[in-house]
């Protein structure tokens, strides 16, 4: 059972206009490694590299004890983005690397499915969950990073309200290679547009 600072209790999901947000559960794993297959040469160019076996019942079995394992400890939690009217899969967030004490921060990373990109799916989605990381989960600054020449996300993060705050050398390791990326982070009181509800 994932947990925040509020107790034991399973994260709300969230709904925006067109979509839900909730924690990803064994039973997904068949419409994620669809979804993932099918937007593999889209991922890869911004994600660390894929395992031979990533996509497997297996890994993602291991993926879920992970997430679960980290909202245990606070240290990180996921969410999966589902068209509300189909019930279709068209990306996943997530937050990890919290630091609590003086920190209160997280770092946001995200993916949508090819089938889905361009259409405002992700922008709803970190729109919708922002209010829920910074009241529910007690955040005060979320942080992301992209690279330089990932115009979309960029813009994505900052018409979702992030400002730009630097740029880091190799500062992650990308399809196997250490590179740059663009600094980006959001704070509690920081405007934001949101239609979320929260059950």
């Amino acid at each position: 059972m994932l947990k925040n600072l509020l107790g034991t209790r399973r994260p709300k999901t969230v709904f925006t206009e067109r979509l839900y947000i909730r924690a990803p559960e064994p039973e997904d794993w068949g419409e994620w490694s669809s979804v993932r297959e099918e937007s593999r040469p889209h991922l890869i160019p911004w994600e660390p590299v894929w395992q031979s076996d990533c996509l497997t019942q297996r890994s993602f079995r291991d993926r879920i004890r992970r997430y679960s394992n980290d909202a245990r400890a606070d240290a990180g939690y996921a969410f999966f983005l589902f068209r509300r009217d189909d019930n279709k899969l068209v990306g996943s967030i997530t937050v990890g690397n919290v630091r609590r004490g003086v920190a209160q921060t997280g770092t946001m990373g995200y993916w949508t499915g090819l089938p889905y990109i361009r259409s405002g799916y992700m922008y709803e989605a970190i729109t919708g969950l922002l209010p829920v990381l910074f009241n529910d989960y007690q955040l005060r600054r979320i942080e992301a990073a992209c690279l330089p020449e990932n115009v979309p996300s960029a813009s994505l993060l900052q018409k979702a309200g992030f400002s730009r705050e630097g740029y880091a050398r190799q500062y992650l390791c990308i399809n196997g290679i250490w590179q740059d990326h663009l600094l980006f982070a959001i704070l509690k009181g920081d405007p934001i547009g949101s239609n979320a509800q929260h059950v």
